[in-house]
């Protein structure tokens, strides 16, 4: 039985800001926890945290949880968990504007990878989007090269994978649930954390106690509460956004998506002390727009 739900915009826009505003807060976690756990185990922690939340999602009636077809969600949840590593890894070392600045850089490779090797037409209006979102994620990421370090570009990784997630989604996984597309990711990303602590004790790296290459930690007594704030938080902003989808108009929601480039270097102003400078708001400012552009021209 298909579950309806009645049309509100500004319902839908309250849900969505809503989510950003979780997301935003909830990611800045991973850098005071980075100093205690490994990304590893980090994520192989909270999929087995937020696994069991997803499954009472679908049991309240928010999708199906068993995929219809296999290989497709499969390779989306690849792709997703591997633009999620890039993202979380870079989290552990930089901003959050930086980051977020990289992953959100998805919808331009989505526009690329469409109009190259899908030979997917676009308009004048997106071109100019992508020409502002590669400018505003320059002014964010701010590269100096004098000084290049290929480690800035981690979260633009990130958005790349990210965006061939989203194609995956869009031409393959549009019956799917969302419970079923959650799990796969979760579970993806669970057992790609396992892998790695699994090599990481086999092959420790002497010396090495940054985030990515911190083998298994115990007790984790002091990353547990973010672990649990990350896990349960994930989940609640994710049941909001897959509300505000099916509330409102998809290409007017996701408009507001753009909202975490707010809130996340806003929590970290207020969490961390973590600064923006000028040139850096005007990039989130730009990277924003671009996204409005895109989601509102892709109707």
């Amino acid at each position: 039985m298909t579950t309806r739900f009645e049309t509100s915009p500004a319902r839908a826009a309250a849900m969505m800001v809503l989510a950003m505003a979780i997301i935003g807060a909830i990611d800045n976690v991973i850098a005071p926890m980075s100093a205690h756990i490994g990304l590893w185990q980090f994520h192989f922690i909270r999929s087995l945290i937020a696994l069991p939340l997803v499954g009472l999602m679908a049991l309240a009636g928010l999708g199906a949880l068993r995929p219809r077809r296999w290989g497709a969600v499969t390779l989306r949840s690849v792709l997703v968990s591997t633009a999620m590593m890039f993202y979380f890894g870079a989290l552990a070392f930089m901003p959050i504007a930086q980051a977020l600045a990289g992953l959100f850089t998805s919808p331009i490779f989505v526009l690329l990878i469409t109009a190259t090797l899908l030979r997917g037409r676009i308009g004048r209006w997106r071109v100019l989007a992508v020409a502002a979102g590669f400018t505003g994620t320059v002014l964010v990421l701010q590269p100096d090269p004098r000084a290049f370090d290929a480690a800035t570009l981690i979260p633009v990784a990130g958005g790349f994978f990210y965006a061939l997630g989203a194609i995956v989604t869009r031409r393959h996984c549009a019956g799917e649930g969302a419970p079923a597309l959650l799990a796969g990711n979760l579970f993806a990303l669970g057992l790609a954390g396992a892998v790695g602590a699994l090599v990481l004790a086999v092959l420790p790296q002497p010396g090495a106690q940054d985030f990515v290459t911190r083998g298994w930690i115990w007790p984790i007594r002091p990353a547990m509460p973010h672990i649990l704030l990350q896990a349960v938080g994930s989940v609640i902003a994710v049941f909001l956004i897959i509300r505000a989808y099916q509330t409102g108009e998809p290409s007017r929601v996701a408009v507001f998506e753009y909202a975490v480039m707010i809130f996340g270097p806003l929590f970290a102003w207020l969490l961390l002390g973590q600064p923006l400078g000028p040139w850096q708001a005007v990039g989130v400012l730009l990277i924003a727009t671009a996204g409005a552009i895109i989601a509102i021209r892709s109707e």
